[in-house]
């Protein structure tokens, strides 16, 4: 397996996953066993889990199954064929239970100072965008959302602890603009279309050099995007000052941070202000940094089942 490119023995060659240890026992303060029952999973084993499951987009029940049918799986868990593998409702305890610690944020912290040991420094630039992450619709009542609207639970909520635990009371709707298909005569549509949508909007930010995520926050759907860049997202410890983000991005609060923080604006314009050719090439230049935050907000919006929760959390 290892000649054939094992990407998870690379992963385990930069990354040493007992550098987590000490977090993850602080977030799940298991028992000492002595009152006895079935010792937990080794912690470490079960970060690396779901390490597994954010990488390749798994459900909990199709993660049982493939570390039961992969040895590449098996061999980066550490664990032998004979060997007992946590279920699927081992690995959504887990879960649950990191988030409602807290700990995804230390974790992290944690994950980007090994990479930076490793020699995975922040450089050449940095690279901001956010993604929607959809949400189940909570199909509630006009005087239910009256209430949520007011930061209220619904009384019908409260009496019933059950149907609370399954509402999501945090997420948001906005609109989610789309460019029109063309007509079946060959004409496009003059105007664009804005499709209703429900849920969460995660925001990233990464290094122009080696695309890593180094920041993120969670909202709900309808907050701005461009009110986030001056919400910490941008990090100074990076060798270069260049700052690239698209047009939701662009706007006077946003440059005078920049300026005032020591950044270099790279940010989209808008082509209504500015269509002379130069404009053009220059759009062309800020778009090819994108295309990596492009790929990256794809690949992060498999990881909000952890901060969508921590959205929630935080508001309770």
């Amino acid at each position: 397996m290892s000649g054939l490119g094992d990407q998870l023995e690379a992963f385990s060659r930069t990354v040493d996953f007992e550098v987590f240890r000490p977090d993850l026992d602080r977030a799940l303060a298991y028992a000492d066993g002595s009152k006895g029952g079935r010792p937990p999973f080794d912690p470490v084993l079960m970060f690396k889990i779901l390490v597994i499951q954010t990488l390749n987009n798994l459900s909990d029940e199709r993660t049982e199954y493939l570390i039961n049918d992969r040895l590449s799986f098996m061999r980066f868990l550490g664990l032998a064929l004979s060997d007992r593998v946590p279920d699927a409702k081992t690995v959504w305890l887990f879960r649950e239970r990191l988030t409602e610690a807290g700990a995804i944020q230390k974790l992290f912290e944690r994950f980007d100072a090994t990479l930076r040991n490793a020699g995975y420094l922040p450089m050449s630039g940095q690279i901001l965008d956010a993604t929607l992450v959809a949400a189940p619709k909570q199909r509630n009542t006009n005087a239910e959302k009256v209430d949520l609207r007011e930061g209220r639970i619904p009384q019908d909520w409260q009496d019933k602890p059950a149907k609370l635990s399954h509402k999501d009371r945090h997420a948001r709707w906005t609109l989610k603009f789309t460019k029109a298909k063309r007509q079946e005569d060959g004409t496009l549509p003059s105007t664009d279309l804005a499709i209703p949508f429900f849920g969460y909007k995660s925001h990233i930010f990464i290094d122009r050099k080696f695309r890593l995520i180094r920041k993120w926050k969670a909202t709900d759907a309808a907050a701005s995007d461009g009110a986030r860049l001056r919400e910490g997202l941008l990090d100074k410890t990076n060798t270069a000052s260049s700052v690239w983000a698209d047009t939701a991005y662009r706007s006077k609060a946003n440059e005078d941070f920049m300026d005032k923080e020591g950044f270099v604006s790279k940010v989209h314009r808008d082509c209504v202000e500015f269509c002379a050719v130069p404009f053009f090439q220059a759009i062309g230049k800020r778009s090819s940094n994108m295309i990596a935050s492009w790929h990256l907000t794809a690949y992060h919006s498999r990881t909000e089942r952890f901060h969508c929760a921590e959205v929630a959390l935080s508001a309770r």
